[in-house]
């Protein structure tokens, strides 16, 4: 920012080096791109990102179906698991047997996640299934796919800003060790005569 706030100070001052100028542009040129580039790069990706999630959710409804299970019996629980977090889910969601009639009028038994917390024999509950009756993940919702739209808009603004800003630091790096080398340079000239009488004439 100092720098793209210099660029008017640097258009007449005698101690301008080439490079000041150079550097002041670059960062004048990375801010609007940043400004500019990475909004318009986040909404493409997002909306790129929303029509194509909002697509699986309608083909998610149209091939998914909820139907009613009942429980045969329950399943006991694996004496390998003893992860808390999984111990929890497991507290709010059961593993048992169950009947359940695909949509297209075929009986299914066997085993599924149920919402119960203590399920006994011949409760229900819901199962989202496909059209031949196999056990599904519930469709993705419409609230759930903008949202994740969003996100990929928004990180795909921020990576392009990201790589910007490295972009301008590689380039004000590069120059700056070119302007060392050059102040090298210019000190092994003037070394041997450095402090001397009557250098120069």
């Amino acid at each position: 920012m100092r720098a793209i706030g210099g660029l008017w100070r640097w258009r007449h001052n005698p101690l301008r080096r080439g490079t000041d100028l150079v550097e002041a542009w670059v960062a004048l040129v990375a801010l609007l791109l940043i400004l500019v580039v990475a909004p318009v790069i986040g909404s493409v990706v997002g909306g790129v990102a929303q029509d194509a999630l909002q697509r699986s959710v309608r083909d998610q409804r149209a091939t998914r179906h909820e139907v009613t299970a009942t429980v045969v019996r329950e399943l006991a629980h694996s004496p390998l698991e003893t992860d808390p977090d999984t111990s929890g889910l497991r507290d709010a969601r059961s593993r048992v047997v169950a009947d359940w009639k695909a949509p297209d009028g075929t009986a299914h038994h066997g085993p599924a996640t149920a919402s119960l917390n203590t399920p006994h024999s011949g409760d229900h509950f819901t199962i989202w299934t496909d059209t031949h009756g196999n056990i599904v993940a519930r469709p993705l919702d419409s609230a759930t796919a903008t949202t994740h739209a969003v996100l990929a808009g928004f990180g795909a603004a921020m990576l392009t800003a990201g790589l910007v800003e490295g972009g301008r630091r590689l380039i004000v790096w590069r120059m700056v060790r070119g302007r060392y080398a050059r102040w090298d340079q210019a000190w092994d000239r003037a070394g041997p005569d450095w402090g001397r009488t009557g250098t120069g004439s």
